[in-house]
């Protein structure tokens, strides 16, 4: 009885084959999604976590949506950052200023106007036009590197599972491992971020000689496997926990999801009142991933820190964290999930609060012995 309550808790589903042994070392950084909010709430995180010397000891790093943008850049520059005698510097120059750059940048917009009205492209591949054009360039899953495990999470609406772009190719675990390394890296972030209904479906042709068959994998035909149908990884797992929590002994979870807004008087006709019913039953998905793996946390099933855009930073009981005031934090948790340019003052106070709950996050739960900061990356603070 007590394994069927404990796998009722855990925040992951184990696989059929899997085996059921918690990892005893390891350490995973998760990045949630939310658009350019969550794009820049995680620089601020994983600022702090580099200037801590925390981000370089990573193991696997997974990431969807918003959170796989930063992730992206970040591993295209992992050599850079990480081996810099001022990696401070170094994360500023080669991970928050690209993404500040993309940050001014409207793509959903245009790329909905285009895919829709071009007979030569869709809306995903005009998304991943903007990301190869701006950010990305031609880098494809073999520029990742091999340590740490970078993982860009989608999900597979034709398995209705979870689809892993890794160094080591493609994956989906009922349909099979494709080894192609030539995919495009710009290809994974797109479908990472297809949030629906107008970005999604994200459609990826993969290469038929690549596939590699593995036990389970009861949907290894040529139907599921010539292309897949891609939507935002955030709505099979809105944290990319689902490898990180199984591989890993120490998670830090860093959250910049969006909340489901109230609706006073909502639409009667049943295209919309779908999509409102949609809605509330992805908000409670989500919310019951996040108290489970909170839960999980404290009850020490795992080590680690989970961190949230709105978190309240007095909760983390440091004297000396970062001035956060409630009120500013939630304004900022209430921007847009968009892919829509932002001022740079909401730039900067995006990337303080998550460099704060960060700082607050990794002192009160992992290392008690790191100093303070001596202040926020942008002067301003979060208000």
């Amino acid at each position: 009885m007590s394994e069927t309550i404990h796998d009722l808790v855990e925040p992951v589903r184990h696989l059929p084959f899997e085996p059921r042994q918690e990892p005893t070392t390891g350490t995973a950084i998760c990045l949630s999604g939310g658009g350019y909010r969550a794009m820049l709430f995680h620089t601020g995180v994983l600022r702090r976590l580099c200037q801590t010397r925390w981000l370089q000891q990573a193991d696997r790093i997974s990431s969807v949506s918003g959170g796989s943008i930063t992730a992206a850049i970040l591993a295209l520059t992992w050599s850079k950052v990480t081996t810099s005698s001022d990696p401070d510097a170094a994360f500023v120059e080669q991970v928050e200023a690209p993404i500040r750059a993309l940050a001014a940048r409207t793509i959903d917009r245009s790329a909905v106007v285009s895919g829709l009205l071009s007979p030569f492209s869709s809306i995903g591949e005009e998304v991943e036009g903007e990301l190869r054009r701006h950010l990305l360039g031609t880098a494809t899953l073999a520029d990742l590197p091999a340590k740490p495990v970078f993982v860009f999470n989608a999900t597979n609406t034709g398995s209705g599972k979870l689809v892993r772009f890794t160094h080591d190719g493609v994956a989906d675990w009922r349909v099979g491992r494709n080894l192609d390394p030539t995919v495009r890296l710009s290809a994974a972030v797109a479908a990472s971020a297809a949030f629906p209904p107008f970005l999604s479906p994200f459609r990826l042709a993969m290469d038929e000689a690549a596939w590699v068959d593995d036990k389970g994998n009861d949907l290894g035909t040529r139907k599921y496997r010539d292309e897949f149908a891609l939507t935002d990884g955030g709505v099979y797992d809105n944290l990319g926990l689902e490898t990180a929590w199984k591989r890993c002994r120490t998670v830090f979870v860093s959250d910049a999801g969006g909340l489901l807004s109230p609706e006073p008087d909502p639409a009667s006709d049943w295209a919309r009142h779908m999509v409102r019913i949609t809605q509330v039953l992805d908000h409670q998905v989500r919310s019951l991933r996040k108290l489970q793996v909170v839960q999980s946390l404290k009850d020490r099933r795992r080590d680690g820190a989970y961190v949230g855009i709105r978190s309240d930073i007095k909760k983390y009981k440091l004297g000396d964290c970062l001035d956060a005031p409630l009120d500013a934090t939630t304004e900022l948790a209430e921007i847009g999930t968009r892919l829509k340019a932002l001022p740079d003052r909401d730039q900067e106070r995006l990337i303080n609060w998550g460099y704060a709950v960060a700082d607050a996050g990794l002192r009160a739960h992992i290392d008690h012995s790191l100093p303070a900061p001596t202040g926020y990356p942008y002067a301003r603070g979060v208000s």
